[in-house]
């Protein structure tokens, strides 16, 4: 009784189910080695990108003035009354351009750690265009008693000076500016700043322009801050992302290089072009700006793609012992539990194959030898099992025939549920056909 129970098809059956839910085990330490690998990438990235300067964002010029509350008292000493002023609740009025432009050409090189490597730009990068002080004043109330001090300061916000490599030029109408790092913050706590000191500033439209030679990684970012801002950013760069509250009115895409161009008012944007800002209770400026930009984005990376891969690894585990358990009974011969077992490991041991060809040489390639060699792997190893040469190619077939299916997956992002889903359906309905004239029980009886 017990010799036939375990010779039916309904126990192997169960057997290959337990087999699968044995080998999610290297599935998921797989899983973990792949996060593993990405974190250490990640890693080697931020200690790339922390010595080059981060990620680019650029935020400005601003104008900022200072100005107090003037508090008269009187005072008696002796019978004499004395008259004291003093200057108390301090403010800033910061004031954004009227018009602004900006400019950037970035070339692209990519810097290494070990076998980890991230894209870096540098490059030249304008800002261009004018203040309005008065009209900007004029918008904001100002109290009879209230008073602004003469100067002013001119302030950029920047994610990280070290992207500064050097002031080509600054001007603000025909005066040189002269630009030094913030020792106390301008415009918002949270961010870094550099600030040039505006002696005398022009109460009329005036112009500017700044040109910096700036570096950084991965991705740029820019506010929109000008009442009119317009914006051409251009580089070698094949593969961009344009990425933040903004997209292009215009790109361009090539095989070597990239440009694109956004046009924004101030309309379409929560930033005023004057405001007053006083006391440590206001919001930072740094949180609260829109951002517009392009990430140098990696068309294929690879540890989203292993991800995405391991993700489908139970599907492709079943396929093989499927295929075998078909094989098996159309040639009546017996294959032992462990070859299952020595199957499912091995197309488990693709994915690691994957994993470490891809840190090393282009995905779809690592994709082509990892399939290869496993493929391979299973069609011999069938041949030695099966007594037909016909049915072992018919495995070697089945195998070639579900990476590739997995490999569309991995590429099709948006439609992969839907080539999943019939997938699944076409594989459930193959094997109701093929084992339609099975009699489980005559096979479990005999």
């Amino acid at each position: 009784m017990f010799k036939r129970l375990v010779d039916g098809y309904t126990f192997r059956v169960i057997m290959l189910v337990f087999l699968a839910l044995i080998l999610l085990i290297p599935l998921g330490l797989i899983v973990d080695i792949v996060e593993e690998r990405e974190n250490t990438a990640n890693h080697a990235r931020s200690d790339i990108m922390s010595l080059w300067g981060g990620e680019l964002i650029a935020a400005g010029p601003f104008v900022a003035l200072e100005g107090a509350k003037l508090k008269e008292t009187i005072i008696t000493n002796n019978g004499e009354e004395r008259r004291r002023v003093e200057y108390v609740d301090p403010f800033k009025l910061i004031i954004a351009p009227k018009e602004l432009q900006i400019t950037g050409e970035f070339k692209t090189e990519t810097r290494r750690r070990g076998i980890f490597s991230v894209p870096l730009f540098y490059g030249e990068l304008s800002f261009k265009g004018s203040f309005d002080p008065a009209a900007a004043l004029a918008s904001i109330a100002i109290a009879p008693q209230e008073k602004i001090n003469d100067g002013a300061t001119l302030a950029f916000l920047l994610g990280d000076l070290k992207g500064i490599r050097k002031v080509i030029s600054a001007k603000l109408g025909d005066k040189e500016l002269f630009f030094q790092p913030a020792g106390t913050s301008v415009l918002a706590r949270g961010g870094k700043e550099i600030v040039a000191i505006i002696d005398d500033l022009p109460k009329g439209e005036t112009s500017f322009e700044i040109v910096l030679e700036i570096q950084g990684g991965e991705r740029a970012r820019f506010a929109p801050i000008g009442q009119n801002t317009r914006a051409e950013i251009a580089s070698d760069w094949n593969s961009p992302s344009f990425q933040g509250d903004f997209l292009p009115a215009r790109s361009t895409i090539e095989s070597d290089r990239f440009s694109a161009s956004w046009e924004i008012n101030y309309l379409s944007r929560d930033i005023p072009l004057a405001w007053r800002q006083s006391g440590e209770s206001d919001m930072s400026l740094y949180d609260e700006l829109p951002l517009f930009g392009v990430d140098f984005f990696r068309a294929i990376d690879a540890y989203a793609l292993n991800t995405r891969a391991v993700k489908y690894a139970i599907l492709i585990l079943i396929v093989p012992f499927l295929t075998l358990f078909l094989l098996e009974i159309v040639a009546k011969t017996r294959v032992h539990p462990v070859p299952y077992m020595l199957c499912g490991v091995g197309n488990a041991v693709f994915y690691l194959l994957l994993l470490s060809l891809s840190e090393q040489i282009p995905f779809y390639a690592a994709y082509v030898v990892a399939a290869f060699a496993v493929t391979a792997m299973l069609t011999l190893y069938a041949r030695a099992l099966l007594p037909s040469k016909r049915a072992s190619l018919f495995m070697g077939l089945v195998a070639a025939v579900a990476y590739l299916i997995l490999y569309a997956l991995l590429n099709a992002e948006s439609y992969a549920l839907l080539i999943g889903s019939f997938v699944t359906f076409g594989v459930i309905a193959l094997i109701m056909f093929l084992t339609r004239n099975f009699d489980w029980y005559r096979q479990n009886e005999t």
